[in-house]
């Protein structure tokens, strides 16, 4: 699994501004996932963005581990969590049995399609039995870029099922939503919950 060069650049040349596009944590979505968590329970964040998830997790009395690709989001990160932040790529995650929770909001779309039974593997590894991984995707018909230059996988709904299913996820609860993102266009979330 490669990250992808050109999306890496497109977040390293515009961080602080897409840092600014988002103004509030993704409450209903972070409140649903730390439900499902022990009290106090150690997260893993993949792509922590401008660190306000993570800033609310940490908030609710949750050990967050936020990690991002880009070293200059990880710098906008720390100005709200401070070291907690560090720059980690998805193909170096190797942690076993080390958290409670994986938090992937908008990040993992980003992972080659043909990677992402790999990365999904890796995370389910990462957890601790019992854990708990949230990620979102945005729904399509299969891997491209957009207007932007920026890679994503867009899976079906089938098809990422289908490549949890292949990483040895079997507890698994898809909803999906209209939303939109950085580019502003009409998407359709795919939201995955799995349980170790």
């Amino acid at each position: 699994m490669t990250d992808d060069t050109r999306t890496l650049r497109f977040y390293a040349d515009r961080a602080k501004i897409y840092a600014q596009h988002r103004k509030r944590p993704a409450v209903r979505r972070l409140d649903g996932f730390l439900a499902l968590l022990p009290a106090g329970a150690r997260i893993l964040e993949l792509g922590c963005g401008n660190g306000m998830d993570a800033q609310y997790m940490l908030a609710q009395g949750f050990e967050v581990d936020a990690t991002d690709g880009t070293p200059g989001m990880v710098d906008v990160a720390r100005t709200r969590i401070g070291e907690r932040a560090r720059v980690m790529r998805f193909e170096d995650l190797d942690a076993i049995d080390a958290y409670d929770g994986v938090w992937a909001s908008a990040s993992l779309l980003h992972v080659p399609a043909a990677g992402l039974p790999d990365m999904l593997t890796r995370i389910h590894q990462a957890l601790r039995p019992g854990g708990v991984f949230v990620a979102s995707f945005k729904g399509g018909t299969g891997e491209g870029r957009d207007h932007m230059g920026r890679y994503f996988n867009y899976p079906s709904a089938a098809g990422l099922e289908a490549a949890y299913r292949a990483s040895g996820w079997s507890d698994l609860s898809l909803e999906t939503n209209m939303g939109s993102g950085f580019d502003t266009l009409p998407t359709q979330w795919l939201w995955m919950t799995a349980r170790r």
